[in-house]
């Protein structure tokens, strides 16, 4: 599985932006779907994550009612809707493919993931 994420840019404070990760091949659907983010000179960190499925999504506390982690297996994406972006949520985004067929709960926030890919750049300006 390879993915590409896209969508980062530049928006100000209060704005909003939609980031896409599209993954090649045909087993998308056995895999869990994460976006992490790096800022420069942090540790990466997890933002969200979403099921095989689609049904269960997770978020981080600092995210959690700003951001919508979603999926349609059928175009073999996932997208983050990212609204009222911070300052603080300037970083590099990525996603990530874990394989696992459950409802996720029991590794959400792990980094241990099957694939990820380049990051996308998202900077918000005060």
């Amino acid at each position: 599985v390879q993915l590409q994420a896209s969508g980062g840019g530049l928006v100000q404070t209060g704005g909003s932006l939609r980031l896409s990760c599209a993954a090649s091949g045909r087993t998308f659907n056995n895999y869990a779907m994460n976006w992490f983010r790096q800022a420069p000179g942090k540790e990466r960190e997890f933002v969200a994550a979403i099921s095989w499925s689609g049904v269960r999504s997770y978020y981080a506390d600092s995210v959690k009612g700003r951001f919508t982690i979603s999926r349609e297996n059928a175009k073999n994406t996932v997208y983050l809707q990212m609204n009222s972006l911070k300052p603080g949520d300037t970083a590099v985004y990525f996603c990530a493919a874990r394989r696992d067929g459950t409802d996720y709960s029991d590794y959400v926030g792990s980094t241990e993931m099957n694939y990820w890919g380049r990051g996308t750049q998202v900077t918000v300006s005060s």
